[in-house]
């Protein structure tokens, strides 16, 4: 079998050779498709793919090139090496290629290729099914979160999704209009349409997360309390803060327990300058953590750090 040539994989398709190894993107921004690196491990992805231009960038090294460049690091092989691998993987369909990008100072001419991947029907997520949380990875992933089962099941679905062709199983969370949030420890996303969603105890204070592992956390801190929780409002996105204002203001309290990043502490900032009386900002709670999951998992740790100690005593 012929060998490519450097030049015919350099038009590579990152987007979907990416997709083949298994590593989805997280958000899409226009052309910008943005990864959990997949040359390292972490948490915020960082890792961009400009599709137009068919070239990367990780922020979290300062590295970036062409599809050849991002090969040789990801198999920690030679250019020669790679391209003995890609054309042993050709003919299969598992990814596609760019035309020849135009040289000099000619801007590339819009093509199909150029498109938007999530306007395509393989790249828009499609529930397959969902049923009761059963499987083990993502019963594991739970344990990681120190999240109990019994409270993840109250709230979640196990969750089948077809995406680039590839069927994934996921914990979907469901808000008001029927789509989900998805996760599993190594993806994060959400199927349209996207919503808040509430949780009402017929309670008159309101609890008001940005996404809902937090919220399972509270649950979970809470779990012994004999009086009902607090009403509940998920988010799902910080875009919904403002929309789901009049909601909010149906209530005496507000407790605030948004992330403690720049956005997170931009958007309690913004509702505190509505009503100072009304909205409380709660996150000093887990002021040195960035959530309220990450504070779970901390003090969880710190937990069982005593018992081992004390079992040593």
């Amino acid at each position: 079998m012929k060998n490519l040539m450097c030049t015919e994989a350099k038009q590579i398709d990152l987007v979907d050779y990416l997709a083949s190894l298994g590593h989805l993107p997280q958000k899409v921004r226009n052309q910008d498709y943005w990864y959990l690196s997949p040359l390292r491990d972490e948490k915020t992805p960082s890792f961009k793919v400009n599709r137009q231009l068919n070239v990367w960038y990780d922020h979290g090294t300062g590295k970036g090139g062409n599809f050849v460049d991002f090969g040789t690091l990801y198999f920690n092989c030679s250019v020669t090496d790679l391209l003995q691998r890609l054309s042993q993987k050709q003919p299969a369909p598992a990814f596609s290629f760019h035309p020849p990008t135009p040289s000099g100072n000619q801007h590339p001419a819009p093509a199909s290729f150029a498109g938007e991947k999530k306007d395509t029907p393989d790249s828009k997520i499609v529930i397959l099914g969902a049923r009761p949380l059963n499987e083990q990875s993502l019963l594991d992933y739970l344990q990681k979160r120190c999240i109990p089962v019994e409270i993840a099941s109250h709230f979640c679905k196990e969750v089948d999704f077809l995406l680039y062709g590839k069927k994934h199983t996921v914990i979907g969370f469901q808000n008001n209009a029927g789509g989900y949030e998805l996760r599993n420890e190594n993806f994060k996303g959400s199927n349209a349409p996207k919503e808040i969603t509430f949780v009402d105890n017929h309670t008159e204070q309101i609890a008001v997360f940005e996404g809902f592992f937090s919220f399972l956390s509270f649950c979970t801190i809470n779990r012994n309390q004999q009086a009902p929780l607090t009403n509940c409002l998920v988010l799902n996105s910080l875009s919904f803060l403002e929309k789901s204002r009049p909601l909010m203001e149906q209530y005496k309290q507000v407790h605030l327990i948004l992330d403690r990043d720049t956005a997170g502490r931009n958007h309690t900032l913004q509702a505190l300058q509505w009503d100072g009386n009304k909205y409380i900002d709660r996150s000093d709670f887990y002021d040195n953590r960035k959530d309220l999951n990450d504070w779970l998992i901390q003090h969880r740790q710190s937990q069982r750090e005593s018992q081992r100690i004390a079992k040593r005593l």
